[in-house]
C-alpha cells in the first residue's frame, strides 16, 4: 500500500511540473499578457528582495501603488518615466569604487573612506523579454504613450549587441572617454528620427528618458548606465516626486533649426511645469506674481544698456531682469568638501562653471541664508572637478562620478527637506565639462541644470535646462585682457578656423577647404605661439569664424568671436546656444547645417557687405552679456547665466493650489 501511495505521488508531482513547465512556455512562446512577469522569475536581473525605499517623508503619494518595495505612480503624466523603472530595477552586481578622503564631508575637513557599489545589470535580457511578451503590464497600466516609449526603446537592442561600432579616444582635458575600444566601444544608432516614427508625440522630457537607454547616434562621450532616471540606492534618502505636467507633445525633428528651437522654447514656456511642491511657501506666489509682471511687461522704447535689435523680446528681458534684482534670492549648500565642490578653477575651456561659481557664493545680494527664503538652490560642484578627481585612468568608466552626485544628493536631501518639497525643480546646477549631461540626467534630472553641452537630442529639455556659454578664459586676474578686433575694413580674410581634429564634422571641415582657397583660413591645430597669439591673429583679423562642433555640439569658439569681434559661423546641428530665454542669435550671429559645408563659401560671399557690417555691429552689442568680470556688472555673463536659470524657474513654477 506505501509503494502504491509514493508511486501516484510521485506521478502527481511529475504532472504538476509538467503542466507548471508548459504553462510558462505557453507564455513565453504565444507572447501572452504578463509573461515578461514570469520571465522575470529567470532572469539575471532580480527586482530587489530586501531594503525598502525610504523616500516619503510624509508618506507615499495617495495615486501610488506599492510593489516589492518600489514605488509605482499612475499618475497621468509620469507615462514617460516609469515604463520600465518596475521591469529595470534590479538586485544588480557590486562594482567597489573608493572615493578619495576629500569626499563630500558633513563637516569640512573630515574624512570619508567610504567604499561604495554602483550597480550593474545586462539590459539586453530585460529589452530581449519585453520584446517576447510584446505587452508589457506596466504598459497596460500607464497607457499607449509609455508603450511607443517601451517600443522606441526595442528598435535600439541591435546597438547593444554590438554592431555599427564606432568610438572616440579622449575628451577635451585629455582624458579617455568610457567607450573606446579596449572596452566596449560606441554604437552608431539610427537617428532618433527612426524612433519618434513610432511615437509622434515623443517629447523633451521623453526624449531625455529615452538617452538613459540609448546611445547617440553621433561620436559618443560617456554614457550613464542604462537605469531609468529615478532608480536609487536602497538607503537613499531623496524623495522622488513623478514628473507633473512635463511632457509639452512637441516633436523634435532630426535637426532642429534656431527657429525650432524659438518655438519650442515658447511653447515650452507656456506649457512645461515641474513637480507641484509638497508644501505651500510664500516663494511660489512670488514667482508667479514675477511672470505675470514679465508677460504683461511694459514697452521699452529706448534703453541706452539694451540694443533691442538683438533680443528675442526686450521687454520682456528688462522687466524680468529688474524682478531678478529686486527678488531674487538663492540658497547655497554648505555641505561638500574640495575639490569637487567649493573649488573652482577659473581658466581654460571649462572656467564658465569655475567662475560662476567663485562669482555666487561670494555674492551678498542674491544670495541668502534663509532657506525659507530662496526661490533657488544651488548645488555648487565643479564638473571637471568632479572628472579631475574621481575619474580612473585607464578605467574607461565614469559609474563612480555618477554615484559620488547621487550620493551627493542623497547627504543634502537627508539633512535638507528643500530637495524633498519639489523633487529638486528649484535646485540649479551649472557644469560645463563634456560629461555633465550623462553624469546628471539620472539624479538630477529635475534640476535646472545650465550646461555649456546643450544638445536638442541629449536630454536638453527647453524649458526647464539652460546653455551655459563656454568661455576660454586665458587671464584669471584679467579675464577681458585683448578684448576685441580689427575694424571691419581691416579684417582681410573671410573666415577663419583652427583647431584639433576632435569628432566627425571637422575632418570634413578640413577635407573641402584645408588649403583650397586663399580666402579661407582653414586649419587643423595651429603651432604653438607665445599667448597663443596666432590663433587670436586670426580671430582679430577675419570677418567670420567658423565655430565648428568638436565632440560635443559646444564649443568655446563662439564666446571668443564674439569676444574677438568676429562674427561667429555656428556649424553645430542642434546646438542650442547661450541664452535662448533672451537672445535672438539670428541677428547678429550666421548658423548653418553640417551638410552645407561643402557650400560654406558661397553662403558667405552671398551675405551682403551691407547685412555684414549690420552683423559686426551688432557683435559689438551683445558682447557685454559674454564677458566675466572680478567684480560683476549689470548685464554682465555671470548675471545673464543666473537670469537665464532665474528665468526658467518663473515660467516652470507652480504653487501648490494651482
Amino acid at each position: 500500500m506505501g509503494q502504491k501511495f509514493v508511486s501516484i505521488f510521485t506521478k502527481s508531482l511529475l504532472w504538476l511540473i509538467a503542466i507548471t513547465m508548459a504553462v510558462i512556455f505557453a507564455f513565453r512562446y504565444l507572447e501572452l499578457p504578463y509573461s515578461n512577469v514570469l520571465l522575470s522569475l529567470f532572469s539575471a536581473c532580480k527586482l530587489p528582495t530586501s531594503g525598502t525605499s525610504t523616500f516619503h517623508a510624509t508618506g507615499p503619494s495617495p495615486d501610488a501603488e506599492i510593489l516589492k518595495n518600489v514605488t509605482m505612480f499612475n499618475q497621468p503624466n509620469s507615462v514617460g518615466e516609469h515604463v520600465f523603472e518596475e521591469v529595470s530595477k534590479t538586485r544588480m552586481s557590486r562594482e567597489n569604487v573608493t572615493y578619495p578622503r576629500n569626499g563630500f564631508d558633513l563637516e569640512p575637513g573630515s574624512e570619508s573612506n567610504k567604499s561604495i557599489g554602483f550597480y550593474e545589470c545586462n539590459n539586453s535580457s530585460i529589452v530581449d523579454s519585453v520584446k517576447r511578451s510584446g505587452n508589457v503590464s506596466a504598459t497596460e497600466q500607464v497607457g499607449d504613450s509609455s508603450y511607443n516609449n517601451t517600443m522606441g526603446l526595442i528598435l535600439l537592442t541591435n546597438c547593444s549587441r554590438g554592431e555599427n561600432f564606432t568610438s572616440k579616444h579622449e575628451d577635451r582635458s585629455g582624458r579617455p572617454y568610457a567607450n573606446s575600444p579596449e572596452k566596449a566601444p560606441t554604437c552608431i544608432t539610427p537617428p532618433l528620427s527612426s524612433i519618434t516614427k513610432v511615437s509622434r508625440n515623443i517629447t523633451n522630457a521623453v526624449l531625455s528618458q529615452l538617452d538613459n537607454e540609448t546611445i547617440s547616434m553621433k561620436e559618443e562621450s560617456f554614457r550613464p548606465p542604462q537605469k531609468d532616471g529615478n532608480t536609487s540606492g536602497k538607503n537613499s534618502s531623496i524623495n522622488r516626486v513623478p514628473k507633473e505636467n512635463q511632457d509639452s507633445n512637441i516633436p523634435v525633428p532630426e535637426v532642429t533649426s534656431i527657429s525650432e528651437m524659438n518655438k519650442l522654447l515658447l511653447q515650452s514656456h507656456a506649457s512645461y511645469r515641474s513637480v507641484r511642491p509638497k508644501w505651500s511657501s510664500a516663494v511660489d506666489q512670488e514667482l508667479l506674481h514675477a511672470r505675470s509682471e514679465i508677460e504683461n511687461a511694459p514697452i521699452v522704447k529706448n534703453d541706452p544698456n539694451l540694443y533691442a535689435h538683438i533680443y528675442q523680446n526686450v521687454s520682456m528681458f528688462k522687466r524680468s531682469y529688474e524682478l531678478m534684482e529686486e527678488t531674487l534670492k538663492v540658497y547655497i549648500y554648505r555641505e561638500g568638501a574640495k575639490p569637487i565642490l567649493h573649488s573652482p578653477f577659473l581658466t581654460g575651456i571649462y572656467a564658465s562653471e569655475g567662475w560662476f561659481m567663485k562669482l555666487m557664493e561670494a555674492n551678498k545680494r542674491f544670495v541668502t541664508n534663509d532657506p525659507k527664503k530662496a526661490h533657488l538652490f544651488y548645488l555648487p560642484f565643479s564638473s571637471r572637478k568632479l572628472e579631475e578627481a574621481l575619474y580612473v585612468e585607464g578605467s574607461h568608466s565614469h559609474k563612480n562620478l555618477i554615484q559620488y552626485l547621487h550620493d551627493y544628493v542623497d547627504t543634502i536631501s537627508a539633512k535638507h527637506p528643500f530637495w524633498n518639497r519639489t523633487g529638486g525643480a528649484d535646485h540649479f546646477l551649472v557644469g560645463c565639462h563634456d560629461w555633465a549631461p550623462s553624469e546628471t540626467k539620472l539624479h538630477m534630472d529635475k534640476c535646472i541644470r545650465a550646461l555649456c553641452n546643450a544638445d536638442v537630442k541629449e536630454g536638453f529639455v527647453f524649458g526647464k535646462d539652460v546653455s551655459l556659454p563656454e568661455t576660454y578664459v586665458r587671464n584669471a586676474l584679467n579675464p577681458t585682457r585683448e578684448l576685441g578686433g580689427n575694424s571691419a575694413s581691416k579684417r582681410t580674410n573671410l573666415a577663419f578656423f583652427a583647431g584639433s581634429m576632435h569628432g566627425y564634422l571637422r575632418p570634413i571641415l578640413l577635407h573641402h577647404w584645408e588649403n583650397k582657397d586663399p580666402d579661407m583660413k582653414i586649419f587643423g591645430k595651429l603651432p604653438k605661439s607665445k599667448g597663443n597669439r596666432n590663433y587670436i591673429h586670426y580671430m582679430k583679423s577675419s570677418k567670420y569664424c567658423i565655430c565648428a562642433k568638436g565632440y560635443e555640439v559646444n564649443s568655446p569658439r563662439v564666446v571668443e568671436a564674439i569676444f574677438y569681434e568676429c562674427v561667429p559661423v555656428i556649424i553645430s546641428d542642434n546646438f542650442v546656444p547661450p541664452f535662448l530665454e533672451v537672445l535672438d542669435w539670428e541677428s547678429f550671429a550666421v548658423i548653418i547645417m553640417e551638410k552645407d559645408i561643402p557650400n560654406l563659401k558661397s553662403i558667405l560671399l552671398s551675405i551682403p557687405e551691407k547685412k555684414y557690417l549690420r552683423l559686426q555691429m551688432r557683435i559689438k552689442k551683445v558682447q557685454h552679456h559674454f564677458l566675466w568680470h572680478n567684480n560683476p556688472i549689470k548685464y554682465d555673463i555671470f548675471h545673464m547665466i543666473l537670469h537665464s536659470i532665474w528665468y526658467n524657474r518663473v515660467f516652470s513654477a507652480i504653487s501648490i493650489d494651482t
